[in-house]
């Protein structure tokens, strides 16, 4: 793996961080004469489950408690046209580890898109390129990836890991063996504790990571909530819940109380439809979820505050990249859909919020309009901490777009999109897999889809249906995607141009 040279920044971040984050007074000029070479920077990669874009208050939600994360973003990159390749969980992850496209990785949860990492490819997602760069790596939370053989490529490729099942699932706790006896970490996942802190214990184990930080060693930790997934208690901390017992949420304009006629019939065999009929089909049920979200969003937001004093009293703040983002969004009743993977904007939109204290004071608080997919995490994470990322990865740097040296020219004007998860064929534990496969496909009731957003355009189609079933809308004219214009003669050129556009990318991915 080659080394870049590291990036220059005068006079850097000890200023800049210090003074914003923190309003301490300016350092002196003569101070600044004397400041060191630039070491080699940190990274901390926050990412949570099912959090939707605009369930945070710096993308402009006034109902929920999100201040640090604000904070977060008032001070670094927040990115408006971030998008998910893949909106569920596993193969969500697995992309922004290793900057790979759901087709060509194929790690998921149903056949045929069931595959594992192997050691080979594990090898080249971010934490494991920069432990290879003699970085201290570490993992807490919902690791939620296959890998073939779990235990020991974990051992491989973290120096730290307290990984707990998700939320319903039962089985062990996965600590790294070295930590197997530390007192600290055992009472930090003492069973005596109260499961709704599921969040702070990953919290807690965070700042375990980085009290046992070697002295002159830089460090990649990544944190992976369940929150805010809000389906089971495991995330309702208790005295959160109380600050938004009763309150009011907001309702999108696309929410629909019922069952949606207007959505494709494809979609009836989508569990999205029916988990939303059980959960969200009435105004009452959308708003005592809608403040669960709020609940569990304000708990994370609360670790986002731990992490960052805690950087502040290592004397790393100023050192540290903090990345925030989640893996997919949920539609919680817009369009009349519960769940995720289906490619509008409420599961595919990304949350995507860049922290670099190194970076020019002028930049801070700057929100970038750029197109950007999740397969560009990775590449990102190697190129912030100085290193060419492999060739399996397939997503951009965005390095250029955070210091505005990026020839816009050259930027890409669209970002592929792909559901490939079918519930039936998740479900189905024993029997033949390709038999139900096929007959699924040509019984119509596959909901596998794939295709294309640009700034202004989304075009995407049930790729499995015969006849193909597609979907187009003008977001400038229709942000909330309740217009379908596939039909529409008028704009039969734009439908033909964004078939081949969705048909080039996804050549490109696998390429």
């Amino acid at each position: 793996m080659k080394q870049k040279n590291f990036l220059s920044f005068v006079v850097c971040a000890t200023l800049a961080s210090s003074t914003l984050l923190h309003g301490e007074k300016e350092v002196a000029q003569a101070d600044l004469d004397e400041v060191s070479p630039a070491k080699q920077p940190n990274i901390v990669f926050l990412l949570t489950d099912d959090q939707r874009w605009d369930t945070l208050g710096c993308y402009g939600r006034t109902d929920v408690v999100t201040p640090h994360i604000d904070k977060l973003a008032a001070n670094g990159v927040t990115f408006d046209n971030a998008y998910h390749a893949v909106a569920i969980c596993m193969p969500s992850r697995a992309t922004m580890l290793t900057g790979r496209y759901f087709s060509d990785h194929q790690v998921g949860f149903a056949y045929p898109y069931d595959r594992a990492f192997t050691a080979e490819e594990f090898a080249d997602s971010y934490p494991a390129q920069l432990k290879k760069a003699g970085y201290r790596t570490g993992f807490v939370g919902k690791f939620g990836v296959r890998l073939e053989r779990l235990d020991s490529m974990l051992a491989d490729q973290f120096d730290y890991y307290t990984i707990i099942p998700g939320a319903g699932k039962r089985g062990r706790d996965l600590v790294h063996q070295s930590y197997a006896t530390d007192e600290r970490l055992n009472e930090i996942h003492s069973k005596t504790r109260d499961p709704k802190e599921r969040t702070l214990i990953k919290g807690d184990s965070m700042i375990h990571f980085l009290d046992t930080q070697p002295s002159g060693q830089p460090f990649c930790l990544s944190v992976s909530f369940d929150a805010v997934k809000n389906d089971k208690d495991d995330d309702m901390y208790g005295p959160h819940v109380e600050l938004f017992e009763g309150k009011e949420m907001w309702v999108p304009g696309n929410y629909v109380a019922g069952k949606n006629e207007r959505l494709p019939k494809v979609l009836d065999h989508g569990r999205g439809t029916r988990l939303h009929l059980q959960r969200t089909a009435t105004p009452e049920e959308y708003q005592r979820r809608t403040r669960r979200f709020a609940v569990q969003g304000y708990t994370v937001d609360q670790q986002v505050k731990r992490l960052m004093d805690k950087l502040e009293e290592m004397g790393e703040l100023d050192n540290t990249i903090v990345i925030y983002t989640s893996d997919n969004g949920r539609f919680h009743g817009a369009h009349g859909i519960f769940d995720k993977c289906i490619l509008y904007d409420e599961a595919v939109k990304q949350p995507l919020i860049i922290f670099d204290p190194r970076a020019k004071e002028s930049s801070r608080g700057t929100r970038i309009d750029a197109m950007v997919s999740s397969t560009d995490v990775a590449p990102t994470i190697l190129s912030l901490m100085g290193l060419e990322a492999p060739a399996s990865m397939k997503g951009l740097d965005l390095s250029g777009l955070l210091d505005g040296s990026q020839d816009m020219s050259t930027w890409r004007e669209a970002v592929l999109m792909e559901n490939l998860f079918i519930e039936e064929m998740f479900k189905l534990k024993k029997g033949d897999k390709d038999k139900l496969n096929t007959q699924l496909i040509a019984d119509n009731q596959s909901y596998r889809s794939r295709g294309v957003r640009t700034e202004r355009y989304k075009y995407f189609s049930y790729h499995e249906h015969d006849p193909v079933v597609e979907e187009l809308y003008d977001l400038e004219e229709d942000p909330l995607e309740v217009n379908n214009l596939a039909g529409n003669k008028e704009y039969s050129v734009l439908l033909g141009k964004l078939r081949e556009k969705a048909k080039s990318l996804l050549e490109d991915s696998m390429n």
